[in-house]
């Protein structure tokens, strides 16, 4: 059955090719839906599907209902990726003889810019956290840092303490496919990590079970991805920001404001661990949007 291969297909990324924790559930998500999908198209149940049921037209059909109900082309193109990987994956076993979706054409992608801040605006939303309790410690040493690395938040919260190194003030990151890199921290960050980690015990003992990792929730646990979307959706739902704020415009940010400032784009490239330059060369085309939203933005009368 269908289920089978996909448990056998997100191990193999599991222990081939060390994807991440949040690359296995997204396709793994991404496959059972599909999986959902066919299996109504066929008037059959997910539990008797069989790979050979998986064909061209299937899965155009399925991205075009997709698309039809409203989903990002990005978002799109991501499911069909997994699927044409657990599809080769099948050829490459010998489970499948031939590749049926290899001609499935990945939508084309809107050209979206990404959203990011304006200096004033990241000083109000890292200056945001009450300082006077561990808590808003935290939340100020996890903006600063942020913001002055760059990192993706699934990094963040992967980060351990050992891996600062305080007196080279740098950090070591675990990126995507287990590759890591160093990146600066840069003297504000260094400083509020300094002054968290003099708090972070406070957190620590809360749990019964110590924690290694180096941002902490409430409870003395490993920070989670959505408790870091929660803090930043505090901090900008209080300040009223005219913007869509994520942790990843904190990333996108700190890549604009290092080209801007005549920064190369192989150095951001690689702050950023962007595989590709073309990834990180979006964000050469910051500059005109720039000026626009500025106007936007500040033009009481537009």
């Amino acid at each position: 059955m269908i289920s089978a291969y996909i448990d056998d297909y997100i191990n193999h990324l599991r222990v081939v090719k060390n994807a991440s924790q949040l690359t296995l559930v997204s396709y793994r998500t991404d496959l059972e839906q599909y999986c959902r999908y066919l299996a109504q198209r066929l008037g059959t149940d997910v539990e008797e599907l069989r790979i050979n049921a998986i064909d061209h037209k299937s899965v155009r059909d399925y991205l075009a209902l997709l698309q039809h109900q409203g989903m990002q082309r990005s978002t799109v193109a991501r499911k069909l990726a997994a699927l044409r990987s657990f599809v080769r994956y099948l050829c490459r076993e010998n489970l499948l003889p031939s590749n049926p979706i290899a001609a499935v054409a990945t939508p084309k992608q809107d050209q979206r810019l990404p959203n990011f801040l304006y200096p004033i605006e990241v000083a109000r939303l890292i200056e945001a956290p009450d300082i006077s309790t561990p808590l808003g410690v935290r939340d100020r040493a996890l903006l600063e840092l942020l913001y002055a690395t760059g990192i993706r938040v699934s990094e963040l919260v992967g980060l351990t303490v050992a891996d600062l190194n305080q007196q080279q003030g740098l950090v070591r990151v675990s990126g995507k496919g287990g590759k890591d890199r160093i990146v600066p921290l840069g003297q504000q960050s260094s400083e509020w990590l300094s002054r968290y980690l003099k708090v972070r015990a406070s957190l620590a003992g809360k749990s019964r079970q110590a924690s290694k990792a180096l941002f902490l929730n409430r409870f003395g646990g490993q920070l989670s991805v959505r408790g870091v979307r929660n803090i930043i959706n505090k901090y900008v739902d209080a300040l009223a920001i005219n913007a869509r704020v994520s942790p990843h415009t904190l990333r996108h940010t700190f890549a604009t404001h290092l080209l801007n400032q005549g920064a190369d784009l192989r150095s951001v490239q690689e702050l950023l661990g962007h595989v590709r330059l073309s990834t990180t060369q979006i964000y050469t085309h910051l500059t005109k949007e720039d000026i626009k939203r500025v106007h936007n933005r500040t033009l009481p009368r537009r």
